[in-house]
């Protein structure tokens, strides 16, 4: 017995050991896909700063122009897409910190309880005036730096408020003209873990059901709830492109290639969020213990498929003329999969297959009009005896597109 429960130790401990070394290598593959998506906004960062200090000190004269390379630090870190929107503010903040903090330091002097009582006037009026987080935040800092630094720096807001102009202007320079990303490759290396997310919990899903698995498909439905940070990260990379498109001579041939990138946000997050509804009802499906066709987890594997090539063909700048043919595919294995008979969870992932084959399609390019066509013709009209309540498509016999 002894002998047991030390190999049961053993075998637990191999299997944390294990665990923790998956753990370990996907946390390392995620750290350097940070870092390569990091790369160029750092190297943009680091040009703005140091032309920003030289911009201010040997062109304008400022003997200490610290606030320059802040300013422009500061755009470019901010959201990407908003550099345009975030010069600007900067610009506004510190205007209105400047006046806010000269007015009250001339009339109330400096020390602990002026800092307090400036800083408190900045927010309040800025908030007043309708001003952005951004602008509050700026005018409560440059009033922070006027009270505090007065007494030892004479003639500091017009510098503040130069250096803060020019570091952002600096910073726009340098993402619009001197070095501007190439929109599309930011966009597919931030599209690549949002698409795999959801290719690899539809296969997930998929073999779940052929195996009857529930615990599979209940990892894959928590896996996929959490995918928050891929669609930020996606959606902050299409403003970016947009920004970077708009801003960037270098880059204006690019505006065509980024029209379905650009109108793909929206599709993308209701194709995750209807597929969390087809895994949530796989799961309730197994619960019940109602049939499974073999065509229904085949349309699942389909769906994934037509992610994966999706994202693949806007990588390459193709048409996603095959994401669109395996999607079709999808919808006509669950049009059979319904006829074969489903129970009441079945028809619902049915019905999901549908949706979240349409959904693709539109974040394809095509119209939501002719996605819905499309969809219900390669569906196909199924009228069987018995049917359980869920999809009762009326259209054409079921087909499926060729792959070519």
């Amino acid at each position: 017995m002894r002998k047991r429960l030390l190999d049961g130790d053993s075998a637990r401990v191999s299997e944390a050991v294990a665990q923790v070394r998956q753990r370990g290598r996907a946390t390392l593959s995620d750290r350097v896909h940070r870092v390569r998506m990091a790369l160029g906004l750092a190297v943009q960062a680091g040009l703005a700063a140091g032309l920003s200090w030289i911009a201010a000190h040997e062109v304008l004269g400022h003997p200490q122009p610290v606030f320059a390379p802040i300013a422009a630090v500061g755009t470019l870190a901010a959201s990407v897409g908003q550099r345009f929107r975030r010069t600007l503010e900067l610009i506004t903040g510190v205007a209105a910190g400047v006046a806010i903090g000269d007015v009250l330091v001339h009339f109330l002097g400096t020390g602990p309880w002026q800092l307090s009582l400036v800083v408190t006037v900045a927010i309040l009026l800025t908030i007043f005036a309708g001003g952005s987080v951004g602008i509050v935040i700026q005018a409560a800092a440059t009033a922070v730096l006027i009270v505090t630094l007065s007494p030892t720096v004479e003639a500091l807001e017009v510098p503040r408020f130069v250096d803060a102009f020019v570091g952002g202007g600096v910073a726009l320079l340098v993402t619009a003209i001197l070095l501007p990303l190439n929109p599309l490759r930011v966009l597919n290396r931030a599209a690549r873990p949002a698409l795999d997310l959801l290719a690899d919990q539809l296969d997930a899903t998929a073999e779940g059901l052929r195996e009857r698995d529930r615990e599979k498909i209940q990892a894959a439905m928590e896996r996929l709830r959490n995918n928050k940070d891929e669609l930020a990260t996606l959606n902050e990379a299409i403003q970016g492109a947009k920004e970077t498109a708009t801003l960037s001579p270098a880059r204006w041939h690019r505006r065509g290639e980024l029209t379905h990138y650009a109108e793909s946000g929206d599709p993308i997050d209701r194709t995750m969020r209807n597929s969390g509804t087809l895994i949530r009802r796989a799961v309730t499906l197994l619960e019940d213990d109602e049939p499974v066709p073999e065509p229904l987890p085949q349309a699942i594997t389909r769906l994934a498929e037509a992610v994966r090539l999706l994202k693949r063909e806007f990588a390459q700048g193709h048409e996603p003329q095959y994401a669109r043919e395996w999607s079709l595919r999808a919808v006509s294995e669950a049009g059979q999969a319904y006829a074969a008979g489903v129970g009441f969870s079945g028809s619902v992932v049915v019905a999901q297959v549908r949706t979240t084959a349409s959904d693709l399609m539109v974040t394809s390019g095509i119209s939501q009009e002719e996605a819905n066509q499309l969809v219900r013709q390669s569906f196909g009209e199924i009228d069987r005896p018995g049917a359980p309540p869920g999809p009762r498509p009326t259209t054409n016999p079921s087909t499926a597109p060729p792959v070519g």
